[in-house]
């Protein structure tokens, strides 16, 4: 570096040297601006701190006023130093003053000065502050003079983010990168979850940012990068994956980045400054993020989180590390960060130490949130740049009602939550308390609360919860957690297990539903456009009559002297649940030859969730021996509204009138046929909607462990008959509103009933 008395490597091993000795954080930044300017050969080195409020805020300065150090303050995009901040990427300047940003602070006595160089300090693409230097003379910055600057504000960056700079800053204006952070997501399962964050990809912390090889660290990073692009083209050759689909299509993204020359070429130019190729990585890493995380177009913001992963999978192997946390010494109270996670990895981790979990993606029928609601734990998605603004560590609140995550947070904010968290407790205690008595409404109606299940781990809520049995068992998920396809002895020991576990109490099971947004790791994916609209559930079983036939048998095995329910989805016709039910009576058959012992009772039941079955609502309740209303992909097909679009997915009420009436006649002609209806949807497990349905007629209602109290509580509270006459005036009449939303939440006010 031009002029540079002791050059990057001995600047950054002094100050190493004087990070690490005992001294006050303002007398240590002291002492490292006045290093960096004299290696820097500079008479003035600024170091600006980011607040909590998005404030810059002098810290330290070598060269200008002292007493300016905490009183100057900026918004990013004023003078030159919030310009840097705000575009996230360097500058340098032969005469500042000129510059149209140039922003005169006469406390700081910078009117002297004209050559001027600054470098964001980032750290995971997240602007933590910039640091500056400055020239009375008019000079012209080299390249490497920048790029040893830039290697300098890493470190830096490290310092800041460890929190030792907190006690530096004022109360509420303390350095964004350890101060209170928080974001806003999508609740996907309710709770409130008070612990410590543990990160599921960890971050690879870079110890060693000096090279001591330029040439052996370049190929470090060449070899490295090599072996990720050979792990992707073998991802890519599997016979999973080979065939196409979102998951290749995925995979092929990565593989163009990994061959992206523009990429490779900033990483061998960062290492050529003389910083190690993990420094390389990081650092180009963190600059693409800085600055896509400042543009708005979609697709630009996409591609934020393919370069993400595939940085994070380079600095893995650099390091030589793994790149998901290991699962045994999990620390009490943990809270999961992660950009996104499976269903089998969140079983991998040990549930009894988990309080909640925080994703970037994830929507709110995904299959992780289906697992979290049956392992009781909060969940938060949609949370963009968790992954992150979270340190393994920090002190994290999840609320899995309001979708807001809070990172480090103040004490008045936790002991808020805390009470928050004491008063659901005492909620969930009145709750336990209603467990032994009847659901039964004030005017002696009577309701079964069965529960949602799909797991093992579901089972003891049936004794917890005081549920009447279980409305639904979603057989794939063991399907979806299983890296291979689990045969018939598999199946029926999990079918015998949930029996056992499950005592006297009826037990629904559903034939496999697979498909749409349902994929199986280890079957090839069919390319289609709507694929919630495609080959999935008993459509696939029709096509394929193995997979049913396997499934039956083991169903029909392990329900020896039981009565077996099953019922089979996504079914679109009467005939289709014929064909359905001849494959089933053949292999009850079969066992009669067999000499197998057989379920004393077989019941076969269809779902409606496809509005073409309501037109046949006759012909399908006389010919299946009970009916289960999906209401979750029922509403979505009745109003053409894709639940898991943002965009629409809100845009309608279940609550409207269309529906309403769709299934009040639903009711009506299974009742002509004695054939029972029950409501499994999500419909069923919220107390508003839940109270609906009872007024409108529906006696049975199946839904999460978690709801079974609320909606009880709601139901001790109801008289039926007001009720059904405000449901049925309300329906008859084209009122205000298209929803009968407002009708019935001002009907549970007026009558006080918890909803």
């Amino acid at each position: 570096m031009r002029g540079a008395p002791g050059g990057p490597r001995v600047l950054l091993r002094r100050l190493r040297e004087v990070m690490a000795e005992p001294a006050p954080a303002q007398a240590r930044l002291d002492r490292i601006v006045v290093l960096i300017a004299s290696n820097m050969v500079s008479e003035v080195c600024s170091l600006y701190v980011m607040r909590a409020d998005r404030t810059l805020e002098l810290y330290a300065t070598e060269g200008l006023n002292r007493e300016a150090v905490h009183l100057t303050t900026m918004q990013a995009g004023e003078g030159l130093v919030g310009l840097i901040a705000q575009t996230a990427e360097p500058l340098a300047l032969s005469d500042a003053q000129s510059h149209p940003a140039f922003s005169y602070r006469p406390e700081t006595g910078e009117e002297v000065y004209h050559g001027f160089m600054g470098v964001p300090v980032l750290r995971g693409g997240n602007m933590l502050g910039v640091l500056v230097v400055q020239n009375r003379t008019h000079r012209a910055y080299a390249e490497e003079e920048i790029e040893a600057l830039q290697t300098t504000a890493m470190v830096l960056a490290e310092l800041i983010a460890s929190g030792e700079l907190q006690s530096l800053g004022s109360p509420g204006a303390e350095p964004a990168a350890r101060g209170p952070v928080q974001l806003q997501g999508v609740a996907l399962a309710d709770g409130l979850g008070l612990g410590y964050a543990v990160l599921h990809e960890p971050r690879v912390v870079i110890r060693n940012l000096i090279a001591t090889d330029v040439e052996a660290e370049l190929a470090r990073l060449d070899d490295a990068l090599g072996e990720v692009r050979t792990s992707i083209d073998e991802m890519l050759e599997r016979g999973d994956i080979a065939h196409g689909g979102e998951h290749r299509d995925v995979l092929e993204t990565f593989r163009m980045f990994a061959h992206d020359p523009g990429w490779l070429r900033r990483m061998r130019d960062a290492v050529k400054t003389g910083i190690t190729a993990e420094a390389a990585v990081e650092r180009v890493q963190s600059d693409t993020r800085a600055r896509l995380m400042r543009v708005t177009e979609p697709y630009l913001r996409e591609r934020l989180h393919d370069l993400d992963d595939l940085a994070n999978r380079l600095l893995h192997k650099l390091a030589g590390q793994e790149m998901v946390a290991p699962r045994e010494n999990l620390p009490d109270n943990a809270i999961i960060v992660a950009r996104m996670l499976g269903p089998a990895a969140l079983l991998d981790y040990d549930r009894s130490r988990l309080r909640g979990l925080v994703l970037e993606e994830g929507g709110e029928t995904s299959h992780i949130a289906i697992v979290a609601r049956a392992l009781n734990i909060p969940v938060v998605s949609e949370v963009e740049g968790a992954a992150s603004a979270v340190e393994a560590g920090d002190a994290l609140i999840v609320d899995g009602g309001t979708g807001e995550v809070q990172i480090r947070p103040p004490p008045e904010v936790e002991a808020s939550y805390a009470e928050k968290a004491r008063m659901r407790a005492r909620r969930q205690a009145q709750y336990r308390s209603l467990r032994d008595r009847p659901a039964v409404t004030r005017d002696g109606v009577e309701i079964a609360l069965q529960l949602n299940a799909g797991l093992l781990v579901d089972l003891p809520h049936l004794q917890d919860t005081g549920a009447a049995g279980i409305g639904l068992f979603r057989t794939e998920l063991q399907f979806m957690i299983a890296e291979r396809m689990p045969s018939a002895k598999e199946q029926q020991q999990l079918y015998a297990a949930v029996f056992a576990a499950a005592g006297d109490a009826p037990i629904t099971f559903r034939s496999l539903d697979i498909g749409g947004d349902k994929l199986l790791p280890y079957m090839p994916r069919v390319e289609e456009e709507n694929p919630a609209l495609g080959w999935r559930a008993i459509r696939i079983a029709l096509d394929r009559p193995a997979l049913l036939r396997i499934q039956a048998r083991a169903l029909l095995k392990a329900a020896a002297g039981r009565h077996l329910r099953v019922m089979f989805p996504m079914v679109a016709s009467t005939a289709e649940f014929e064909r359905a039910k001849l494959l089933v009576e053949g292999e009850v058959n079969w066992l009669k030859r067999q000499q197998s012992p057989l379920p004393e009772k077989l019941s076969l039941g269809a779902m409606v969730e496809v509005p073409s079955l309501l037109f046949e609502i006759g012909e399908i309740a006389q010919a299946a021996d009970f009916l289960s209303v999906g209401s979750n992909d029922l509403m979505q097909f009745l109003f053409a509204a894709d639940r898991g679009n943002k965009l629409v997915a809100s845009r309608f009420d279940p609550l409207s009138r269309a529906p309403l009436r769709a299934l009040a006649s639903l009711l009506e002609a299974a009742g002509v046929e004695n054939c029972p209806v029950t409501v499994c949807g999500e419909m069923a497990g919220r107390p508003l909607e839940a109270m609906l349905l009872v007024g409108l007629g529906f006696r049975s209602l199946s839904m999460s462990a978690a709801s079974i109290g609320p909606i009880k509580a709601m139901l001790l509270e109801l008289d039926t008959r007001p009720l059904t006459e405000l449901i049925r005036r309300e329906m008859d009449t084209s009122g205000t509103h298209e929803s009968l939303r407002p009708a019935l939440a001002d009907f549970a006010e007026r009558h006080g009933i918890p909803v």
